[in-house]
């Protein structure tokens, strides 16, 4: 059966230290045992909307590659990017590229951010992974665009308030049963950038029927991890 490994970390996150968070990151994947590890969004700086924009060639990076390169890892790591954008940057043995770029930046983010310019599929070993950061997952027409795209999951990073794990769950369900895919998102827990003292935590992993196959609690460092099996996806 054609499977993947994927966790979603929710990884403790110094606010602004690239270099530091870069190491902790790089710890989760080399702990995860997966194909491809999600953190959620902005991780490499925290959800700090005036951060310093991080370069694909960031030397800071150099730990979180090479801990890709020996565990054979994709990592889809939150960041800001040139543009400037909210992305989603795809870290592996190759190095660092920018992945994704969010469509639906809320309204706290518009006075410095660009929204990204469409949906975009990563894949990885024959699975297309389609790509969200944190509001896109709300968007009904996010997830319709980047299911016309053909794809095997929808994975995102996040960031919430304490109280909106059910919303995100709802969100993974209601995509998950409608296009017949995966779900994963990963979501920062515990304190993170000054917009968020708190956050929900709950990253998981969701089956193409709508089922928790995996999911995290409260704290951070905790991560959740799932085998997808090809066979389980639904002919929608």
């Amino acid at each position: 059966m054609r499977s993947l490994v994927v966790a979603v970390a929710q990884p403790p996150v110094i606010p602004l230290d690239v270099a530091r968070n870069a190491v902790t990151h790089a710890a989760a994947v080399r702990a995860a045992a997966a194909r491809v590890v999600v953190f959620p969004e902005l991780s490499l700086t925290g959800y700090e909307l005036a951060a310093p924009l991080v370069a694909e060639d960031d030397p800071r990076l150099a730990p979180l590659v090479a801990a890709c390169a020996a565990t054979d890892t994709t990592a889809l790591v939150g960041a800001p990017v040139a543009g400037p954008h909210i992305a989603t940057l795809a870290i592996d043995a190759d190095g660092v590229r920018v992945a994704y770029r969010k469509q639906h930046t809320h309204h706290t983010e518009n006075a410095r951010f660009r929204p990204g310019p469409g949906p975009e599929v990563l894949e990885v070993d024959g699975w297309r992974l389609g790509l969200a950061i944190c509001r896109d997952t709300g968007i009904a027409e996010h997830a319709a665009d980047t299911a016309a795209l053909g794809i095997d999951a929808y994975v995102a990073g996040a960031v919430d308030a304490p109280e909106a794990d059910v919303v995100m769950a709802e969100r993974a369900r209601r995509i998950s049963t409608t296009y017949g895919v995966w779900v994963a998102f990963a979501s920062f827990a515990g304190p993170t950038g000054s917009g968020f003292p708190e956050t929900s935590g709950r990253s998981g992993i969701w089956t193409p029927d709508g089922k928790v196959a995996a999911r995290a609690g409260r704290t951070p460092g905790e991560m959740a991890r799932a085998t997808l099996v090809a066979e389980q996806l639904a002919q929608v």
